[in-house]
């Protein structure tokens, strides 16, 4: 099988007032293929990650039992820099977006914040020092 995610679908509540979110808050637009059932958003090369549920959890900053909301699966955007992430965290405050960990300096070694979508899925706005990015914002790979 070829190293590759084609779709990441997210179960929401309501495909309206997600779909706002999404092109209100992150400037989002929506696909050709979208329909009244489905919403496509196409975006630029990701990476997929697997990390312990627990240690995503003491990431974002909240206990799993007692955050009943919580979902054990974070989607994350890289940006090209500390200041970059303030500028954006900013911006989705500014918005309305729910802002669930401060921008902060993390163990791992990059910097990074945590903002909720309607769903209580969490978005990770992070530079990771260590994933350089290109032009149109795809992770360079090192060998």
């Amino acid at each position: 099988m070829e190293q590759r995610l084609t779709i990441i679908s997210l179960g929401v509540s309501d495909l309206t007032i997600s779909s706002k979110f999404y092109e209100s808050n992150f400037g989002w637009e929506r696909s050709a293929a979208s329909n009244d059932d489905i919403r496509f958003y196409q975006l630029n090369g990701i990476l997929f990650s697997l990390y312990p549920v627990s240690k995503l959890g003491e990431d974002a900053g909240i206990s799993i039992p007692a955050d009943k909301g919580y979902r054990p699966l974070t989607i994350a955007h890289n940006t090209r820099s500390e200041k970059e992430v303030d500028d954006l965290i900013t911006d989705l405050r500014i918005k309305g977006v729910k802002i669930v960990k401060e921008p902060q300096k993390v163990f791992w070694g990059g910097y990074s914040s945590y903002v909720a979508d309607p769903d209580g899925f969490l978005w990770e706005i992070a530079f990771n020092p260590f994933l350089p990015m290109d032009e149109r914002g795809n992770t360079l790979q090192h060998e």
